[in-house]
C-alpha cells in the first residue's frame, strides 16, 4: 500500500464536500471532448458546483474552484464560472459546449440553457489574445529546441477554428472531427512548422473576416445571467438543510 506524499497538501474537506454534493454540471473535456483523443489520452474532467447560499454569510467564504478529488479533475463555483465566461474566457465558455456531459443537476440545466446568452463578439478578443500567446510560446519552443511542441500547435489550430466557425454561425462547436485527420498529423510532426504557421495565419484571417458580419452581439446578455444566479441563490437560501 502506497504511503501519502507528506508534501501533497491535505485537501480541504469542505471543497471536497462541495464537489461531491453540489455539483450541477460536470463533463468530459479536453481531447476527447474535441474528437482528438488516441490511446494515451487522459480523461479531462470539468464541473460546476454551487455553494450553498449560507456558507457565504461566515468570514470565510466557499472556495471559487477546486482542485479534485479526482485526476485531471477542476470544478468552479457557479458564480465564479458565471463571471468567467462573461469574460469570454476561451476554456469556460468551451466547457459549457462540452459533447460530453456527465453529471446535469436542474441548475446545471438551465445553465446549459444560457450557452447563447454568454456569447458575444468579446470571444474574437479573447481567443485571438489566447492564441498569440500560445503562438508565441511555440516560437520559443521552436526558437530554443528547433522544433514546437506539436500537440500544443495542434490544439492551438483546434482553438482557431472554433473561434473561426463561432463568428461565422454564432454557435461555438468544439468537436473537430471533421479535421481530425490533418490536427492528428500536426500532433505526429507530420507537417512542417511553415505549413502550420501558414494554416493558424488563414485562420485568423479568416477569423478577422467574419468578424465583421458575425451575427454575435456585441455583449453578453448579463441581465439574463444575473437574473438566474439571483434566483438560484434564493433558492439555496430558502432550501431545507
Amino acid at each position: 500500500m502506497n504511503e501519502a506524499d507528506p508534501n501533497e497538501p491535505t485537501p480541504d474537506p469542505l471543497a471536497l464536500t462541495l464537489v461531491r454534493d453540489h455539483t450541477v454540471y460536470s463533463c468530459v473535456m479536453g481531447s476527447r471532448a474535441f474528437g482528438l483523443a488516441t490511446e494515451a489520452s487522459d480523461t479531462d474532467r470539468r464541473g460546476v458546483y454551487l455553494a450553498p447560499t449560507p456558507l457565504f454569510w461566515r468570514f470565510e467564504k466557499p472556495p471559487t474552484h477546486v482542485e479534485g478529488p479526482r485526476d485531471e479533475e477542476f470544478s468552479w463555483e457557479l458564480e465564479r464560472f458565471c463571471e468567467l465566461a462573461l469574460r469570454a474566457n476561451p476554456n469556460i465558455l468551451e466547457v459549457l459546449h462540452s459533447p460530453l456531459v456527465e453529471d446535469l443537476a436542474p441548475v446545471g440545466e438551465e445553465l446549459l440553457s444560457l450557452r447563447g446568452a454568454f456569447l458575444s463578439r468579446r470571444a474574437h478578443v479573447t481567443f485571438s489574445r489566447y492564441a498569440v500567446s500560445q503562438r508565441g510560446k511555440l516560437l520559443g519552443d521552436l526558437r530554443n529546441h528547433g522544433a514546437p511542441r506539436w500537440k500544443h500547435a495542434m490544439h492551438l489550430l483546434r482553438l482557431l477554428l472554433s473561434c473561426r466557425d463561432l463568428l461565422r454561425t454564432g454557435r461555438l462547436v468544439i468537436d473537430a472531427t471533421p479535421y481530425r485527420d490533418r490536427l492528428l498529423a500536426v500532433r505526429r510532426g507530420e507537417l512542417t512548422w511553415e505549413e502550420v504557421d501558414a494554416w493558424m495565419t488563414l485562420l485568423t484571417e479568416e477569423s478577422e473576416t467574419a468578424l465583421k458580419k458575425t451575427p454575435l452581439p456585441e455583449s453578453p446578455n448579463l441581465p439574463r445571467i444575473e437574473d438566474f444566479l439571483l434566483r438560484t441563490r434564493r433558492t439555496s437560501a430558502t432550501a431545507q438543510p
